[in-house]
């Protein structure tokens, strides 16, 4: 068998054209496990609805954040590849589950070249239906039509991986390094509670309580984003050694009017600066890409809520992005696979 890796992200427009942008929204929000809703209802309410009315709006909120290189999230990625390929002797491919970059694409180049046994590495800390699954899933469907002889092995979520947790702290540390800050939010990417429980794999264990994520052992938690998400928050903060009340979890960018997973991290915001928080900090674990949710609406909105609200200093933490010590771990995760001789049916 010859081994190889594809790195997979989220996905970007070619362009801020709104016509891109378009382009990019229908493969995006036509996913069914993105808007989990019966075809017919997932189409009028893309095609006939959002379609016609968001590109512009995106397009000008990509507009804010376009790098001369291109999208932040591809150009970011590309300089990840670039470094793990580096630091490992077998091929490493990028691909996007959303836009040009495409999985098959992806695939097809590490089949040219040679490879039939790939590592798929999507590059999300935690589990969700609207992101790790939908890349699984689309991946296995693409092997049994073009690539029937490779096989594949996926990096689980690596959320509580001590080697994840201890570069995500450092970054941490090292931006909020001098600065005074009354808190830290940490703020995820949400999805409607619905997605959680279509993932609970114990029949109805996961109560989405605020108490579940938090019970030791519980079998759903091997699927739930937000114990993992939670789970995040907790092990960061007893890495830097934060005091209770000086920390919290929030999820941002939810969309409709179903119940998503609260608190909403705009709310957050607001409520903080009008409670009296001078100082805000914010990071974004369910992202290792700096994107347009980090770079627009957390940094631009989210900070321009902070001031409205009387907050007065708003500090932004990057992601991991191409950090060379996540370089290194995800380097170090591709060569222990690549020593093994497991064969995955």
């Amino acid at each position: 068998m010859s081994k190889g890796v594809l790195l997979v992200n989220l996905g970007s427009p070619d362009s801020t054209d709104p016509k891109d942008v378009k382009k990019y929204l229908g493969e995006f929000l036509m996913d069914p496990r993105v808007i989990d809703v019966p075809l017919w209802a997932r189409t009028l309410l893309v095609k006939g609805i959002i379609l016609n009315t968001r590109p512009k709006k995106s397009a000008a909120a990509y507009q804010k954040i376009w790098w001369d290189e291109g999208s932040p999230l591809i150009v970011i990625s590309e300089r990840l590849q670039k470094k793990v390929a580096q630091r490992t002797s077998i091929p490493v491919g990028l691909a996007m589950r959303y836009g040009s970059m495409s999985i098959e694409k992806g695939l097809r180049t590490l089949h040219d070249q040679g490879v039939n046994e790939v590592m798929l590495v999507p590059l999300y800390p935690q589990f969700a239906m609207a992101t790790t699954e939908t890349i699984l899933v689309l991946a296995e469907e693409l092997r049994q039509q073009h690539f029937p002889d490779m096989t594949f092995v996926d990096i689980p979520a690596f959320y509580k991986k001590p080697e994840y947790i201890e570069v995500l702290s450092k970054s941490i540390a090292e931006k909020l390094e001098g600065v005074a800050y009354d808190h830290l939010l940490f703020s995820y990417h949400g999805v409607p509670e619905r997605h959680i429980r279509k993932s609970d794999i114990s029949n109805g264990n996961c109560k989405m309580d605020g108490k579940c994520c938090f019970k030791k052992g519980a079998v759903q938690h091997e699927f739930c984003y937000r114990h993992q998400c939670e789970m995040t928050t907790v092990q960061v903060a007893k890495k830097l050694k934060l005091k209770n009340g000086t920390y919290s979890t929030s999820f941002q960018s939810r969309l409709g009017f179903d119940p998503w997973l609260q608190p909403y991290t705009d709310r957050t915001i607001e409520r903080m600066g009008k409670e009296g928080i001078q100082k805000m900090a914010i990071v974004t674990p369910a992202f290792v890409s700096d994107c347009l949710e980090t770079l627009e609406e957390i940094a631009m909105e989210g900070e321009e809520i902070f001031h409205e609200s009387g907050g007065k200093e708003f500090t932004t933490i990057p992601c991991l992005n191409d950090r060379d010590d996540w370089a290194d771990v995800l380097a170090t995760w591709v060569n222990e696979w690549a020593k093994t001789e497991i064969e995955i049916a």
